[in-house]
């Protein structure tokens, strides 16, 4: 009888797992969290507000945690993300986590800023995980999150103008915001 792939003494082929720099590893852990920023000051402001976007943004961001944590385990990475909500590892993740939330708090309009704003610093910082790493899965994942996030971006921004309200980009420029959000 045959043996399968993961019986007692089958021979195993060995898997080589791709190795990053220093840096593409330390973004990788950052973007991680990042992602659970969003999602979890999203579930917060929800909570608050009771406005879908947020729910369904932090549905999307679930997805986006999820495919972060996946490539973390590709890399044989030590994994940063806490499991209580609104617990973060890296301490400017959670200070950001911290500010976020209370100024979301304040009134259904800065909720929705709130949002912009992570959208808008989630872009550049996946940016520069992008310019970062010589991976090209990793590369893919970043530029499909972008997408994500661009969406996003439209969207808080969309329902601030309808509330008569200019988002101005904070960590991208005023080009690429332009060309994200139709100017």
């Amino acid at each position: 009888m045959a043996k399968g792939p993961n019986s007692p003494g089958a021979s195993q082929i060995p898997v080589t797992v791709p190795s990053l720099s220093t840096v593409a590893a330390d973004d990788l852990l950052k973007m991680r969290e990042e992602e659970k920023v969003a999602r979890d000051v999203y579930f917060k402001l929800y909570a608050r507000w009771k406005t879908p976007v947020f729910s369904q943004i932090a549905a999307s961001e679930q997805i986006h945690f999820d495919a972060l944590g996946a490539k973390i385990r590709t890399y044989g990475l030590t994994d940063p993300a806490l499991p209580g909500e609104g617990d973060f590892t890296n301490t400017d993740l959670q200070n950001a986590y911290d500010e976020l939330s209370a100024s979301g708090l304040t009134s259904p309009v800065q909720a929705l800023t709130v949002g912009a704003t992570i959208e808008d610093m989630d872009i550049s910082d996946l940016q520069t995980a992008i310019a970062d790493t010589d991976q090209a899965a990793l590369k893919t994942t970043y530029q499909n999150l972008m997408e994500g996030s661009k969406n996003h971006l439209r969207a808080f921004v969309k329902l601030l103008r309808a509330a008569g309200v200019q988002y101005q980009p904070q960590y991208i420029d005023e080009a690429l915001f332009d060309a994200i959000v139709g100017g």
